[in-house]
């Protein structure tokens, strides 16, 4: 972190805020090209002092966030991250078509502890259907797994990094106080108004696309309808599930 401190004064590194300011603003431009090509930038803060801050931030602009424990293997591992969040969405199902009604309230307690444990580790990424073009990082040192994990498929990482970390690994590198709340907001605060804009600018030239009779490049065809099941069956198919839910909780 050298490059990046001021001085030092009774033991204490004082970072330059003028290369604060720059890479805020290198790292703002960058992260608004990723929201303007409609790609996902993960944000990642276990700390206590950033979770609530980056949630409201990240949210903000449709952006995934993890702010509970990582799960291992969150990227490397993806596709079985993947299998767990759809696994929310088959148990919101049971509740809404009333398989629910067929079941016992041991059987249905069971099943809603299983759902309310994964929405708190993966209910913030629920709508991360593949891999992000890039990650943000609170604190480097702290979430080393996430960015070692980054690190091995080539992820982008943009990280707020102090003086106590090592910025080697880290793509876009913003040299500040990882531990003081403010300071993560007002970096949060620059980032995600660009990210807005890029958002802003995408709506706008899909409006000017669609007006001028184009269609967009990525729109593609649309999947064929799978048949619908019959009633009997499709009931079956959901008890079938139910089953298997008690199954894995008891297992």
């Amino acid at each position: 972190m050298a490059p990046y401190i001021f001085m030092e004064r009774n033991g204490i590194h004082i970072i330059d805020l003028n290369k604060t300011v720059a890479k805020i603003d290198e790292a703002a431009e960058a992260l608004k090209q990723i929201a303007k090509s409609g790609k996902k930038v993960l944000f990642v803060a276990t700390k206590k002092q950033a979770k609530q801050v980056v949630a409201d931030k990240a949210a903000s602009v449709n952006m995934p966030y993890v702010i509970e424990r990582w799960p291992g293997g969150m990227l490397t591992n993806f596709p079985t991250i993947r299998k767990a969040v759809k696994k929310m969405a088959t148990i919101d199902k049971l509740t809404s078509d009333g398989t629910y009604s067929n079941l016992s309230k041991r059987e249905i307690l069971q099943i809603s502890r299983q759902r309310a444990k994964l929405d708190k580790t993966l209910g913030s990424i629920a709508d991360l259907t593949r891999l992000p073009s890039a990650l943000f990082v609170i604190d480097v040192m702290k979430e080393n797994i996430a960015v070692r994990e980054a690190n091995r498929l080539g992820i982008p990482v943009f990280g707020i990094v102090d003086t106590n970390s090592d910025p080697t690994n880290i793509d876009f590198v913003i040299p500040a106080n990882d531990d003081a709340t403010k300071s993560v907001e007002v970096i949060l605060d620059a980032c995600c108004a660009a990210m807005q804009e890029g958002l802003e600018e995408r709506k706008a030239e899909k409006v000017d696309m669609e007006a001028a009779g184009e269609a967009p490049a990525n729109k593609g065809k649309k999947k064929a309808t799978k048949a619908r099941l019959d009633k009997s069956d499709e009931e079956a198919i959901n008890a079938a599930k139910a089953a298997a839910f008690m199954k894995e909780e008891e297992a």
